[in-house]
């Protein structure tokens, strides 16, 4: 672990060659559970606990969504790769953002992923509670 300027606490996870574009897994961090997740060369960080009731949000599969071109009326399959459903309830976030797809104000809480001479950190708040006090 390093502490960035700023007093945000850097915990390295992995090598960024065991995450492939599509990859998803789940690393420890301080006493948290983490989703990990390369959507397209791109590196996202969700902690593995769904807003609705608590469950295990990152086990779910890794998917996309049906939404519709312009006319409004032919369905498309968009966003492939970057929805996550909760493997409880269903309840489907996108992985960029956070954000659940019925309703954009819920969200599951996000951290920022820096890729630093080929390893991945996960990128803790300076207030980030401590999980586990060995850590």
């Amino acid at each position: 672990m390093s502490v960035g300027a700023s007093g945000e606490r850097r915990v390295r996870v992995c090598a960024a060659r065991e995450l492939e574009p599509g990859a998803q897994r789940i690393v420890s961090v301080r006493g948290r559970e983490v989703g990990l997740f390369n959507v397209a060369g791109d590196l996202y960080a969700l902690h593995d606990r769904c807003p609705h009731r608590g469950g295990s949000l990152c086990r779910g599969p890794l998917t996309g969504t049906t939404t519709t071109d312009e006319d409004g009326r032919t369905p498309v399959y968009d966003r492939a790769g970057r929805i996550l459903r909760c493997s409880w309830h269903g309840w489907e976030f996108d992985v960029t953002t956070g954000r659940a797809l019925v309703d954009p104000r819920i969200r599951a809480r996000t951290y920022p992923v820096e890729v630093v001479d080929g390893d991945v950190y996960v990128v803790l708040r300076r207030d980030e509670p401590r999980l586990d006090p060995d850590a």
